[in-house]
């Protein structure tokens, strides 16, 4: 169980939420995923919001893979290259989700990640009953 809390006192948050308070048994971590196909190749070239997608699906892999989904999701950082371009990653993850509401998230600007062409790496925590 997941309570998302936003505080009045502090500025609305546009796709994340300030607090998540978790309850469960099951930590489950998920290394940071890419928009990388199962052949290696980069999925959406230079586009950060299909890149955005990609990588969400692929987190949608790895959790199924823990018995988890994106509503155990309680932690999400995200690496980018395009930091400032946050409404249209916020707008990839919730096609992807299906949802409005958000983990906490941290958004960092990088210089590179781990393959020439990536724009974006979105790593998770999630916590299941």
């Amino acid at each position: 169980m997941t309570e998302r809390i936003n505080p009045p006192e502090l500025f609305s948050p546009p796709g994340f939420s300030h607090v998540v308070v978790a309850e469960g048994r099951r930590l489950v971590s998920v290394a940071g995923q890419v928009a990388l196909a199962p052949n290696f190749t980069i999925v959406g070239g230079d586009d950060l919001h299909a890149q955005t997608r990609a990588a969400m699906e692929n987190l949608g892999v790895a959790l199924a893979a823990a018995g988890a989904d994106f509503k155990d999701v309680v932690r999400r950082t995200i690496y980018t290259l395009r930091p400032t371009e946050f409404a249209v990653i916020g707008r990839a993850i919730e096609e992807v989700t299906g949802s409005s509401e958000h983990p906490a998230q941290t958004i960092i600007g990088v210089s590179g990640l781990a393959l020439p062409g990536l724009l974006i790496e979105i790593e998770a925590t999630a916590l299941v009953d």
